[in-house]
């Protein structure tokens, strides 16, 4: 499946929420926002016929995130779900890993494969303050309770500022290296003024090469992060949603003054 750029699109991201237990610094403001109703929040058989139709056009890959993916009540359904899908070959999660120690052995054997799991600093006063109150004793627990479970490779998102270099990033980058974790580093993005970068360690943010597209929450496919353009399914239909996403997909990122990280996932 090719976009008008002549890119294999293979990739969706699937945003299974907005909600999330944490308020991140450079997420949410710490007054919250505007949560999607509950009545608009997509289904988990929505979801699913939604992978199918993906998979038939030539998606193979699929990627939960949020908001935060584990506080969806029943996830490790939907992922069994997704997983006996035939043609999805690679399943993985995005999680902050707050609530990953009591669900990693539940989602491996439902079927995901590997997870990705943020960590921007090893201090945990830091921490406190980044995510407005998070417990990093909490992601030390689910990163081992992830490799336990074999969720491998586990990895590890580290946003920063500038670079790897950062003092913070250096810290997490020893932390990966004594227990055989993959770091990427992930620079602050600004989706209203257009900033965003190519991640360290990883393929995000490469334009050229992009092969994703997005489901937000809400059911709306989005053909890129920092671009305005979305496709209801509920108001389209599955399928021409899913082919003006493609269709549309732009040369590049620009700017998206109307969505936010924890709607579209990052």
């Amino acid at each position: 499946m090719l976009d008008p750029f002549k890119r294999h699109i293979n990739y969706l991201r699937i945003s299974v929420t907005d909600r999330c237990n944490l308020r991140c610094r450079y997420c949410m403001p710490e007054e919250g926002i505007d949560m999607i109703a509950h009545e608009d929040i997509l289904s988990f058989e929505e979801i699913e016929d939604l992978v199918r139709l993906s998979v038939e056009q030539g998606v193979t890959k699929i990627r939960l995130t949020g908001g935060e993916p584990l506080v969806r009540k029943g996830i490790v359904n939907l992922v069994q779900m997704i997983a006996n899908i035939e043609g999805v070959d690679d399943l993985a999660m995005t999680t902050n890993g707050i609530l990953l120690e009591a669900m990693a052995t539940d989602l491996k054997d439902a079927g995901l494969q590997r997870v990705n799991i943020s960590l921007d600093t090893m201090d945990a006063k830091k921490f406190k303050h980044i995510t407005r109150g998070g417990d990093i004793n909490k992601v030390f627990a689910g990163i081992s309770a992830a490799q336990a479970a074999g969720l491998n490779p586990v990895k590890i998102n580290c946003v920063v500022r500038n670079s790897g270099d950062e003092p913070d990033a250096k810290e997490v980058a020893a932390f990966c290296k004594a227990n055989n974790l993959s770091i990427r580093y992930i620079h602050q993005m600004n989706l209203e003024d257009g900033s965003f970068s190519k991640v360290e360690g990883g393929e995000g943010g490469k334009c050229d090469t992009c092969n994703r597209i997005r489901l937000t929450a809400d059911g709306t496919f989005k053909p890129c992060l920092f671009n305005e353009a979305g496709y209801n399914t509920k108001t389209l239909g599955n399928n021409e949603a899913f082919n003006q996403a493609i269709t549309n997909k732009p040369k590049s990122g620009t700017k998206n003054k109307s969505g936010r990280f924890n709607q579209i996932g990052g």
